[in-house]
């Protein structure tokens, strides 16, 4: 058994649009971004149930939006979400990039946040 749910909604930004779509997100949501330091993260806005918004800054690359689920057993959840059609494509640093049946690029990430079992689904 092990606990997965949705926790991050990130825009990702090619370098050289990178300041503009933040200053963009932050002014549309009428938000203050927070900036994690040290990575290429910054928080724009809480969506509710634990789960945000950021902005991540590409080192290259196109511009998307990815989502980020997190886990309390990334192997076994890369296991299910692979059974219902989903591909490994990589890994970085205990991370481990996934494209859907559609090909859209999402994450399966440790646990990250606080109220993670609170708010994760169990799996069996």
């Amino acid at each position: 058994m092990h606990r997965s749910r949705l926790h991050v909604v990130l825009i990702d930004s090619a370098p050289d649009v990178a300041d503009t779509e933040l200053d963009f997100w932050a002014a549309a949501l009428g938000r203050e971004p927070t900036a994690e330091h040290g990575t290429p993260f910054t928080v724009l806005s809480p969506l509710g149930s634990g789960q945000i918004l950021a902005h991540q800054r590409l080192r290259d690359g196109a511009s998307r939006i990815h989502l980020d689920i997190e886990t309390d057993d990334t192997e076994a959840e890369v296991a299910r979400l692979e059974g219902l059609g989903a591909v490994a494509v990589g890994e970085h640093d205990g991370c481990v990039h996934m494209r859907d049946p559609a090909q859209l690029v999402f994450c399966v990430v440790p646990v990250q946040s606080e109220d993670f079992e609170e708010q994760a689904t169990l799996w069996h």
